[in-house]
């Protein structure tokens, strides 16, 4: 090697040497500060039904006698945490004189619905039913004791028509709204 270039490459390293050491001096210090995070979970609860068809009622043979039952369900979903949940059943679009009603023209064909034996998810209906199932809360809506989940619980609607009703062939139908209170 030229002993001529070697002072020129001293300086050289010597500069790039001093423009590093002056960039690592540059961002030798440091400071922090937290970032705060939060999100609220609202409750919130969904509902669906399966519709309750009674199916064929025969007030002269069958259904003379015996009462017709069937039943139906419901499904809720609520947010984790959720209290004091409760399922009601509003009285349906042909209640009258104390009874929720089917209509057929200006026929009716009364029906009771009554709570499950207890407020336990999948529980089958048993008869004759003793709860009747309606919308006031604390008196006789469905109180949740077991609390949904995102997932969901589904609760079985009881369902009775009378026997003995004199009534008219043809359908008959109502419409009963459900509705979750949290």
């Amino acid at each position: 090697m030229n002993r001529s270039c070697m002072p020129r490459m001293s300086v050289v390293a010597l500069a790039l040497a001093a423009s590093v050491g002056f960039v690592s001096s540059a961002l030798a210090g440091t400071a922090t500060a937290n970032l705060a995070v939060s999100a609220a979970v609202a409750a919130n609860c969904t509902i669906s039904t399966t519709p309750l068809a009674f199916g064929a009622y025969d007030p002269v043979v069958a259904n003379a006698s015996t009462d017709l039952n069937g039943s139906g369900s419901i499904t809720v979903a609520c947010t984790k945490g959720a209290s004091g949940l409760s399922i009601g059943l509003g009285n349906g679009s042909n209640f009258a004189s104390g009874s929720r009603g089917m209509s057929n023209g200006t026929d009716r064909l009364t029906y009771g619905l009554y709570q499950p034996p207890n407020n336990t998810p999948g529980t089958a209906c048993s008869f004759p039913a003793s709860s009747a199932w309606g919308n006031t809360v604390g008196t006789n809506t469905l109180a949740l004791t077991n609390a949904p989940n995102k997932n969901g619980r589904t609760y079985n609607v009881c369902g009775t028509v009378g026997a003995g009703q004199d009534v008219s062939t043809g359908s008959y139908a109502d419409t009963v709204v459900a509705t979750i209170n949290f």
